[in-house]
């Protein structure tokens, strides 16, 4: 039997300051080493101070996960030193008094499979690490203090995975969860990674670290459950250890001996009291909560008989979703789903091309009932999606410029149908006694009026002119 447990570490990207200083939450909009100050730093005399929104966002994740949230929280010094944690001790959370981290036991259903979380702790982010040098020999590291402090969550899984691809699935649900609460933009870089904890029966836990994406983890987790089986298979015994993922080779390979808790000599940070979260906090926080993912993809197929795949996929990005919610009507909800998930995604697929987007709400709402008001075709419509996202012009602008309006003269479109026929005459005949093949020539009249043409009114014309 094999065991797959994860830490996954999320950054509250969404606040203003770090964890316990003043110091931008922000620090990618920072040059190496100018985000910091004498707290963040660890320098002597400096105090920390709680960051209280770390504090409330933090016990939202909790909520969300289904986990209890206790009434006192309290943080610790885990000791050790890294060249990226200037102080030589991370303040963060442990459950020695009970449960005192920002949350306790819950869980996430990953299809029809329950997945455990153990606890969740509100930690400081350390620095990051750069390495430069062509070689092993001439390798050198720098460290950058910018991220050192910022406010992370840290969530914990019980070793409930089933294989390497649930890891990953699970991965993603978490992602759009922290994402549709506003708490964090998981595809910022390094803002959600995670370690797994792998075992096989009989065997010792191993820790993976640096992994970079949900795909690599996949990938590291397949590796190293086939290491161990074939180190189990030739009586080799598993060291108990930290092994780093290394993205070039697509191998895990040993770190270091796997510390224990005793290791780190958790104790109590004199410098922060216990935290108590009064109940009337409690209760604005759980009111304040946004629709979960679940909740809409319910709302879309109930009540705006959207296809559940369609809303399924809708539902779980924050950035589409918002953009359905203002701009649908319930006469358009379904058209501008469709519109969202069959071209807009296309063509807004990454993190710079959503930013880049000049399309709004009422774009969407407009392009909607143009298209159900027969003024343009879809095939029309997404030449000019093509140019809203790209200049933010205004759709009857672009449809003047263009000139995708469609053609509903039944006159113009019988002299255009009567070419086609005229052009076509053995496609005529045999749609006579195969109606299908009617399609073929609405597919022509398109290619000529360049899918201006109304597809409905071309095909009534087309079957009255032909007499099928």
């Amino acid at each position: 039997m094999t065991k797959i447990g994860l830490e996954i570490h999320c950054q509250l990207t969404n606040l203003q300051s770090k964890l316990f200083c003043p110091c931008k939450a922000n620090y990618r909009e920072f040059e190496i080493n100018e985000n910091i100050c004498p707290v963040c730093m660890g320098l002597p005399g400096s105090l920390p101070r709680l960051n209280q929104e770390a504090v409330k966002k933090a016990t939202m994740i909790a909520m969300a996960l289904n986990c209890s949230t206790p009434k006192k929280i309290a943080f610790f010094r885990k000791n050790y030193f890294y060249p990226d944690l200037p102080k030589n001790f991370q303040i963060t959370q442990l459950n020695i008094y009970g449960d005192t981290s920002i949350g306790g036991t819950g869980s996430v259903m990953v299809g029809d499979k329950e997945i455990r979380i153990t606890r969740i702790q509100l930690e400081e982010d350390p620095g990051r690490l750069i390495y430069e040098g062509s070689s092993s020999k001439n390798q050198i590291t720098l460290v950058d203090y910018n991220r050192a402090g910022t406010p992370l969550v840290e969530i914990v899984t019980e070793p409930d995975f089933d294989g390497p691809k649930q890891v990953r699935e699970f991965l993603n649900i978490l992602s759009d969860l922290l994402e549709n609460l506003g708490v964090s933009d998981p595809s910022l870089e390094g803002a959600m990674r995670a370690d797994a904890n792998v075992s096989i029966e009989g065997g010792k836990k191993v820790e993976i670290k640096n992994i970079g994406s949900f795909h690599d983890l996949e990938k590291a987790v397949h590796f190293e459950i086939t290491r161990q089986e074939s180190l189990h298979s030739r009586e080799i015994e598993i060291a108990q250890e930290t092994r780093h993922w290394d993205d070039k080779r697509k191998i895990t390979i040993s770190s270091r001996s796997k510390e224990e808790a005793l290791d780190y000599r958790y104790f109590l940070e004199g410098d922060i009291p216990w935290v108590t979260i009064e109940s009337e906090i409690h209760d604005k926080l759980k009111s304040e909560m946004p629709e979960s993912i679940s909740s809409k993809k319910e709302r879309y197929v109930s009540k705006y008989n959207i296809p559940s795949q369609v809303a399924d996929v809708l539902s779980s990005d924050k950035f589409y979703s918002d953009l359905f919610e203002e701009s649908h009507s319930e006469s358009t909800a379904k058209e501008i789903a469709n519109i969202i998930t069959t071209d807009l995604m296309g063509l807004v697929d990454t993190r710079e091309k959503r930013e880049a987007s000049k399309i709004t709400p009422k774009h969407l709402k407009d392009l909607a009932e143009t298209i159900q008001s027969n003024k343009i075709s879809r095939n029309s419509a997404k030449n000019a999606l093509y140019e809203i996202v790209k200049t933010g012009k205004d759709l009857s602008h672009i449809i003047s410029e263009l000139d995708l309006g469609n053609v509903s003269d039944e006159s113009e479109l019988i002299k255009i149908i009567r070419e086609v026929i005229s052009e076509e005459f053995q496609a005529v005949e045999q749609a006579k006694s195969n109606p299908q093949t009617v399609n073929f020539l609405v597919g022509k009249v398109m290619q000529k009026t360049k899918g201006k043409a109304d597809p409905k009114l071309t095909l009534d014309l087309l079957k009255k002119e032909i007499g099928v």
